[in-house]
């Protein structure tokens, strides 16, 4: 049985990659045991971008723990920290840090309007 809340500290959770790119990512949703949203700290370093995307049917919600910026159908946002940003399912968007020696640190909220926390819909990257 799932219990009734979880605390996670994401420093404890470990660091993996995108597969579509070399941002890392600590996938909170398992050690939360989230079963209804899905939520991933992401960790955008100087310089670095996440690949544009979008998602068959899940919104998406940013909250910048963090300065950050992000990308919004070609249109570059600064986010102040504290900030959130909520994204529709075909909208493009991703992550970028354009400093020098900042890194900036998000949580990605998503939760379908059906399906699962394993089977949110397609990740659609396009094919450029």
């Amino acid at each position: 049985m799932i219990g009734e809340f979880s605390i996670v500290r994401p420093s404890e959770v470990p660091t993996e990659q995108f597969d579509t790119c070399g941002t890392s990512v600590r996938k909170l949703t398992p050690a939360l045991e989230c079963t209804e949203m899905r939520l991933n700290q992401v960790v955008v370093e100087p310089g670095e971008v996440t690949t544009p995307h979008t998602h068959d049917g899940q919104e998406e919600v940013f909250v910048a723990t963090t300065d950050g910026q992000i990308d919004i159908e070609g249109d570059v946002h600064d986010v102040a920290e504290g900030g959130i940003v909520r994204v529709h399912a075909d909208t493009t968007r991703n992550l970028l840090n354009r400093t020098e020696n900042e890194t900036h640190v998000w949580l990605a909220i998503g939760a379908p309007p059906v399906g699962t926390v394993d089977d949110f819909g397609a990740y659609v990257v396009d094919d450029e």
